[in-house]
């Protein structure tokens, strides 16, 4: 607990279905040093997250996903999402790397090639989600990308795009790139894609 943590009055399951919603009671500090009036916020448990930016250094290639986002579409985006590979954390306990790599398998049929690199460790919505991602780098062959994956029971359509690294550029450049959690992993590829080139010749 920190100085500033909020003292939580009541807690209920506002909704439980293929997300959760919880609603709170709650009072929280004032920068005055006083507590806040009781308010009511409902927050949608997400838990934890992890995402992956597949790069083959050899050939300076990225390895994306497109697969089709509902809430993509509600909010006048594009329905079939381009965006890096990632996943939730299943089981307590569960090491983040390990799911990124399970993820990568499940989504590409790729493995990834050595050491796992953090990039970030995020909030995606702090306003309204308990959603947290853990960002990671990962090498791949990206000769051996492409096709169709995804688990059939979970309904996943996940298709495989292989990008040049210009092409990617591009893409930042004009907006291409639509997805808050693969533009950060992107933006970081760019800061450090000498450096990571060096790093796995």
């Amino acid at each position: 607990m920190t100085e500033d943590a909020p003292e939580i009055l009541d807690r209920e399951v506002a909704y439980q279905g293929f997300f959760r919603v919880d609603r709170y009671r709650l009072r929280h500090r004032l920068y005055d040093g006083g507590w806040s009036a009781a308010i009511t916020r409902e927050v949608l448990e997400r838990g934890r997250a992890v995402g992956l930016l597949l790069y083959d250094p050899a050939r300076d290639a990225v390895v994306l996903v497109e697969q089709f986002r509902l809430p993509a579409h509600l909010a006048g985006f594009r329905a079939r999402h381009l965006e890096i590979v990632a996943g939730l954390v299943d089981h307590h306990g569960e090491d983040d790397s390990d799911v990124a790599r399970r993820e990568a398998q499940e989504e590409t049929g790729l493995a990834v090639d050595g050491e796992l690199l953090p990039i970030h460790r995020l909030l995606t919505s702090p306003g309204g989600s308990t959603e947290t991602v853990t960002l990671f780098c990962g090498r791949v062959d990206a000769s051996r990308a492409g096709g169709v994956h995804g688990l059939v029971d979970e309904h996943e359509d996940i298709k495989v795009v292989v990008k040049p690294y210009a092409e990617v550029a591009a893409l930042l450049r004009t907006g291409g790139i639509e997805n808050a959690v693969t533009l950060i992993a992107l933006y970081w590829l760019a800061a450090n894609r000498a450096d990571l080139r060096r790093r796995w010749r």
